[in-house]
């Protein structure tokens, strides 16, 4: 699956627009389109393009002005702005570029060269992301062994003691139910715990032929007694003959298994509970989509469910879809989410066919 990259036309000329608008969908481009300086920070702000074609030469507000704003932004600032200026002069090229311009070009240009370009732009943006959610991750290890480290100790002894002073007390003790409360939350701290060293290891994996339906079926299987109990009406749509793919069983299955979890507590309460697990095939790619009628997540959050930590729940540690999302990328394949609130969330996930 390839990502489709947006960008975002800005230019008062109707036709020049329409022109790079369906030269670019050509392309397999998503475009978003503006025709004046302040609409086109609009569309940079709500319509989150990957790189903005900018015109220098505008009504109301030129573009240098508006590429001074849009890096002055936290929300616009790394996305990469091609300036298209009429003017021939060095120093308007350079304006461009030391007001955070990415690149430039002089009308009337040759689109081969501004195709190349945008894909050049777009390249360096992604290896600038790479490298963000490199260190993001390194850290993230750091940050689990440290964690795992210091907090294994202190639990078993809370734990051990909390345990041993509750079976001292005599029935009746008022004193019982906070140790209950204590040995309680001293369980949810070693799940935590125990997540976190899971996920620090996943990357150790041994990879065969799976078939995922086979997969699905048995991580449902572990869930069968809390969904009846929650009352959760279980649909599935599996393909027949799915191709196999490369994949560490017990990894992808508990991958699958978190995705399963969050979706049954995001129905917590809700009238209906209805989840729907569907396998499929598309274009090279193996596809399991979770689906349920839960809570949902608000636009704003969508892009921090994968963080850890991150959870919308009241309690528990967030770090199931942090670890779904490990594996999955561990197997080189890719999670995708949809919701809305109120209504519940969709996570789709793409496994190639490929051995590796």
């Amino acid at each position: 699956m390839r990502s489709i990259s947006k960008i975002l036309i800005v230019d008062d000329e109707v036709d020049a627009v329409e022109l790079l608008k369906k030269r670019l969908r050509f392309e397999g481009y998503d475009t978003l389109e503006a025709y004046d300086g302040i609409e086109g920070i609009e569309q940079a702000t709500t319509g989150s393009p990957d790189l903005i074609i900018l015109d220098v030469m505008m009504p109301q507000m030129d573009g240098y002005e508006v590429c001074r704003k849009l890096k002055a932004s936290k929300k616009t600032s790394s996305i990469p702005i091609l300036m298209l200026t009429a003017r021939r002069e060095v120093e308007n090229k350079v304006r461009g570029l030391d007001i955070g311009a990415q690149d430039y070009l002089t009308k009337p240009f040759d689109y081969k060269e501004l195709s190349a370009r945008i894909k050049s732009l777009l390249s360096i943006k992604a290896a600038g992301e790479k490298l963000v959610r490199d260190a993001k991750s390194e850290a993230l290890d750091h940050m689990m062994d440290e964690l795992a480290h210091e907090l294994r100790n202190p639990l078993t002894a809370i734990g051990g003691f909390a345990r041993r002073a509750h079976g001292n007390l005599s029935e009746g003790d008022p004193n019982k139910k906070y140790l209950e409360i204590i040995i309680k939350e001293v369980a949810r701290l070693e799940k935590m715990v125990k997540a976190l060293v899971e996920l620090k290891t996943s990357v150790i994996s041994y990879k065969e032929l799976a078939n995922a339906n086979e997969l699905i079926a048995e991580v449902m299987e572990q869930f069968q007694q809390r969904l009846a109990s929650r009352e959760i009406e279980v649909t599935t749509e599996l393909m027949e003959d799915l191709p196999l793919v490369s994949a560490d069983r017990d990894h992808l299955k508990l991958a699958l298994g978190n995705i399963v979890e969050n979706s049954i507590e995001a129905m917590d309460g809700m009238a209906e509970k209805t989840l729907r697990i569907t396998s499929g095939m598309d274009d090279g790619w193996v596809v399991i989509q979770v689906s349920d009628t839960g809570k949902g997540i608000p636009k704003e959050e969508i892009k921090n469910i994968f963080d850890p930590f991150f959870t919308s729940k009241t309690s528990g540690p967030g770090l199931g879809l942090t670890f779904a999302l490990k594996i999955i990328q561990e197997h080189r394949g890719a999670i995708s989410v949809e919701s809305e609130p109120g209504r519940g969330s969709e996570l789709t996930i793409r496994l190639p066919l490929e051995k590796f």
